[in-house]
């Protein structure tokens, strides 16, 4: 198991002052069950659908655009991870996001950024996600992960 730099993010408030420490970063998070395993493996995502291997590690942005302005980054870390927090059901019970930064190379399938030379920088436990599905599912408007089935 990777040895990450910071301690683990345990809280979203905790999540929201990585964002504000790091703000001069591009950053991103990944779900997957070992980033060591991840980066070890040297070729990067593959596609689900047509099984081609990718030029990098898919990823979702998680760096605050200029646009969000002054509003709180708790709201933004949340909807960041509630956004994808599906793949934990569909991939594996293993798999975790983990906040990494990296280049990026070229777009995926769904245009999500494609990293490589990725370097983790913190671990999200199990707490901070069911703190992003609280925070979120208590926001005025509708919103769910995105997910897509066949019947959708």
């Amino acid at each position: 198991m990777t040895h990450f730099p910071h301690p683990d993010i345990t809280s979203l408030d905790a999540l929201a002052d990585f964002l504000r420490t790091h703000g001069g970063e591009r950053l991103y998070l990944r779900w997957s069950r070992d980033p060591e395993a991840d980066l070890a493996d040297g070729t990067g995502s593959q596609d689900d659908l047509t099984h081609q291997t990718l030029p990098g590690l898919s990823v979702t942005p998680l760096s605050v655009e200029d646009w969000w302005q002054d509003r709180p980054l708790r709201l933004w870390a949340a909807r960041r991870l509630y956004d994808y927090c599906h793949l934990r059901r569909e991939k594996a019970p293993d798999v975790q996001p983990w906040i990494l930064t990296g280049t990026e190379t070229a777009r995926g399938p769904d245009n999500e950024p494609l990293l490589t030379g990725a370097r983790p920088l913190a671990r999200v436990s199990e707490d901070v996600i069911t703190e992003a599905q609280h925070e979120i599912t208590h926001q005025p408007g509708r919103w769910g992960p995105l997910r897509r089935t066949a019947d959708q």
